[in-house]
């Protein structure tokens, strides 16, 4: 549907998505960008809660592992 257009325009391609009341299209899509433009950083709201970025997020399984070189 409409949803799914904007997120994969941004480059979110694994969504699943359920509107609750107006079906029309542009209504959906207005939606979506006002939700999409409330969400909050992990930056601001590690600070909110008075905790570290790593603590609010969770290791991503595909991001590279940091390995120290022996010399």
């Amino acid at each position: 549907g409409p949803m799914r257009a904007v997120f994969e325009m941004l480059g979110i391609k694994d969504v699943v998505s359920k509107s609750i009341g107006s079906s029309n299209p542009y209504n959906m899509i207005r939606a979506t960008v006002d939700g999409l433009k409330k969400e909050s950083s992990p930056r601001s709201v590690a600070q909110r809660r008075g905790k570290k970025v790593a603590d609010i997020l969770p290791r991503r399984d595909d991001a590279p592992a940091t390995e120290t070189a022996e010399a």
